[in-house]
């Protein structure tokens, strides 16, 4: 079966169950077979078990047969599958009127930030980034989804659901141990290269003659930089059309933060070890107590936003795109840049998003074969000379159900039943297959995932190796992430654009991140984990000491060093497995 399946016939299916709501009702029976038999075919439940899974919501939501629901997500191919599959397959199923809306993520995030400060009711149910986990734990606006289950939400929670089933749960999981939000999507930050480019003879030893080691998979950012390098300026055209060695966007955009704060810093190696958060220090550069209080951002209060390793990895973000990139890079969004690379003529990109597998994969682009299959490959991003071993390798993004509680009773316990539903078992494989967005280890390990490997450039390697642990989102260190997460794009723009220094700019936004930190403590809006800044220090003091912040090195490029892709596939799977 073709990665592309799932994805070209899921508005078929759609508009099956669209037309089959205008037909009169069939008894609960006849719908849920032809629901397991037709629409699901696809999971790893048996026939039997999924009917049950489908019965049991059908009984659950009798008392709210009728209602009409309104729940939010953002604009990624699962979500818009979960629309238009999932909600009317719900709705034939149990009566309940969904409208799954789609909109930007900001928007989303704008919405959930208006609903937690005003308490007024706007969706029944969020599909927002576990990102926000350190601000649902401290609000006490978001519903305790440990506590709701044990509660009002005992005779409406899956039998099923099986949580340990979900591979990013940890994510979503405060410092108490509680769940706060559950796995919707899941997708990884990774290296993304031409892999039939990088097997060519006559490119690895012209490589080899230039650089004096092997092209391969880079391990660390000199050979990133040094492939960048080559691809753009050494190699130039490839069957007459103009190549490139790197891929970025550089906007002045909301995105561009996005660009930072999903673990670039720390994937230069600027924060503390740690998984799935750096401790004390985390991905962004905030230093918490021992008790879960931020303490500051800036050196001066502990913290590496403005740290020596952080000057390096914006410094070279910038460098990178101006001197690797195709020029229009420069003037380009999160949205723009992502399709570039399936254009044909870029030979690798550090920081790419696994979304984008589904639209990589299609017979109709030019990086793959005659046949559909991909002639590029993802593998581990290079770490930067500040990484060490214990430290998280990337950014995972982990779109989760979150509920509030000014949201009616009966709306939000109508909305869990659905979100319950779009990852199910009976649901989560047919979802998996049509976005590529994987949340449960069972479908991970599923035969048709097999059957997919290889027309997915390494994502089921990846998902099954042990390492996929080590790409974790933000965490818990940030109090409050609709507020502070746009200042990054805001005080970082300026030296994308060459406007003021990666230093100057990263010294704003630690002293913006700690004044906001400041005044959110001053406002006493957290029910717990308030921050609890630390009075500013020399900073030298803080790099005398071991650990994040860290000191400048000496030499912040050593040497090269790569890997052979197949080589690297074959370490990772006999390092053993998540199964």
């Amino acid at each position: 079966m073709k990665a592309t399946y799932k994805t070209s016939a899921w508005l078929a299916v759609g508009a099956m169950l669209a037309s089959i709501g205008t037909q009169a009702q069939e008894d609960r029976s006849a719908v849920i077979e032809r629901l397991a038999d037709e629409v699901f075919a696809d999971s790893t439940l048996s026939r039997e078990e999924k009917i049950a899974e489908l019965e049991w919501f059908a009984e659950a939501a009798e008392p709210f047969r009728g209602m009409e629901i309104n729940t939010v997500a953002e604009g990624l191919t699962t979500h818009t599958w979960e629309r238009d599959v999932l909600a009317p397959a719900f709705e034939e199923l149990t009566g309940i009127d969904i409208t799954h809306n789609i909109i930007g993520e900001g928007d989303v995030v704008q919405n959930m930030q208006t609903q937690m400060q005003s308490g007024r009711n706007i969706y029944d149910a969020y599909i927002n980034d576990s990102d926000s986990i350190g601000t649902h734990i401290r609000y006490g606006a978001t519903v305790n989804l440990s506590e709701a289950m044990e509660n009002e939400w005992k005779d409406l929670t899956l039998p099923t659901l099986d949580l340990e089933d979900f591979i990013g749960i940890q994510y979503t999981t405060g410092p108490d141990g509680s769940i706060y939000q559950i796995p919707d999507q899941q997708f990884a930050n990774l290296y993304w290269f031409r892999y039939d480019w990088f097997q060519r003879e006559d490119l690895q030893q012209q490589f080899r003659d230039i650089y004096g080691y092997d092209l391969g998979v880079p391990t660390n950012w000199t050979a990133y930089e040094d492939i960048a390098e080559f691809f753009t300026e050494h190699v130039g055209e490839i069957d007459g059309k103009k190549v490139y060695g790197h891929m970025d966007y550089g906007r002045r955009d909301p995105s561009l933060g996005w660009r930072f704060h999903d673990s670039w810093l720390s994937m230069a190696g600027m924060g503390s070890p740690g998984v799935p958060f750096g401790n004390p220090v985390d991905d962004w550069g905030i230093r918490v107590d021992e008790n879960s209080h931020p303490v500051g951002a800036s050196v001066s209060r502990g913290g590496g936003t403005n740290s020596p390793a952080s000057v390096f990895a914006v410094t070279k973000m910038v460098d990178w795109l101006r001197d690797y990139a195709p020029p229009e890079a420069q003037g380009m969004t999160f949205g723009e840049a992502g399709p570039v690379p399936a254009q044909g003529n870029v030979a690798q990109q550090i920081f790419w998003y696994t979304a984008f597998t589904a639209d990589m994969v299609s017979p109709d682009v030019a990086v793959t074969d005659d046949e559909g299959n991909p002639k590029w490959r993802m593998a581990p991003s290079p770490v930067g000379p500040y990484w060490e071993d214990g430290m998280k390798v990337g950014y995972q993004d982990v779109g989760a159900w979150t509920f509030f509680n000014s949201t009616p009773e009966d709306r939000r316990s109508a909305a869990w039943l659905f979100a319950q539903f779009t990852v199910s078992k009976t649901v989560s494989l047919e979802k998996l297959m049509a976005g590529l967005t994987p949340i449960r280890e069972s479908d991970i390990f599923s035969d048709q995932m097999t059957e997919m490997a290889p027309q997915l450039g390494g994502l089921v390697e990846f998902y099954r190796s042990p390492n996929e642990s080590n790409w974790t989102p933000t965490g818990t260190n940030v109090p409050d992430y609709p507020r502070m997460a746009p200042l990054w794009w805001q005080n970082l723009a300026p030296a994308v654009n060459g406007d003021i220094s990666a230093q100057e700019a990263l010294d704003n936004l630690a002293s913006d991140l700690d004044n906001i930190m400041t005044r959110l403590a001053r406002a006493k809006v957290f029910s717990t984990y308030e921050p609890v800044l630390n009075e500013p220090r020399d900073p030298q003091e803080w790099l005398d000491e071991p650990g994040a912040p860290k000191a400048k090195l000496d030499n912040e490029m050593p040497q090269g060093t790569t890997v052979p892709y197949d080589q690297l596939m074959e370490e990772w799977m006999s390092a053993g497995t998540r199964e």
